[in-house]
């Protein structure tokens, strides 16, 4: 998505570890008609698909799956990083190893929310490794509700988690497909 590739080129800050901050239009301030934009991408993406709920993992993947979740008027899910006494009943869980904290957290999703009769389309902000995914995927299928496909904002393709994900037959559209970044430039696919 162009409009994306050119704020990312303009306003996004490389930082050590290989870490990419666009804070200033998609984490911590957003830029509502950029994220618009982006989940009307989603939605042309994925139309032609059948889904009945929008899954992501409480962080800065949020504001993405609920506008997307509001292009589709379906349901959100959001998998809790903790499990806090408001969490009743069965919950179905998974371990996911986060790139940009450096740390691993269990994430939770109450079983009632997601069933066999569901189609879901999971919406993160970035992919690296394709960790979160794979959580996500994971509890998907514990609920044994079919996984439509994935929609990413930003993918650093050279990481490879997007390719190992989309070799066991999983849908992954990418919004901006990063092929190389450096501390001087980023290169799109």
């Amino acid at each position: 998505m162009k409009e994306l590739e050119e704020r990312i080129k303009k306003e996004g800050i490389i930082l050590p570890n290989d870490v990419l901050k666009v804070g200033s239009f998609l984490n911590q301030q957003i830029d509502i008609e950029l994220l618009s934009l982006m989940s009307k991408e989603v939605k042309r993406l994925f139309g032609n698909e059948k889904i009945t709920k929008v899954l992501t993992v409480e962080a800065s993947g949020l504001p993405f799956a609920t506008m997307i979740a509001n292009e589709f008027r379906v349901p959100l899910v959001f998998a809790k990083k903790s499990l806090t006494s408001n969490i009743s009943g069965s919950v179905v869980k998974a371990q996911v190893e986060s790139f940009t904290h450096q740390t691993t957290n269990t994430i939770f999703v109450t079983k009632d929310y997601i069933n066999e009769n569901d189609y879901v389309l999971i919406a993160d902000d970035f992919l690296a490794k394709g960790n979160a995914l794979k959580g996500l995927i994971s509890i998907v299928h514990e609920c044994k509700a079919k996984v439509v496909g994935c929609a990413i904002q930003i993918e650093k393709a050279y990481q490879g988690g997007g390719d190992e994900i989309r070799k066991k037959g999983i849908r992954i559209e990418s919004l901006a497909s990063i092929k190389y970044m450096s501390d001087k430039e980023i290169i799109f696919q």
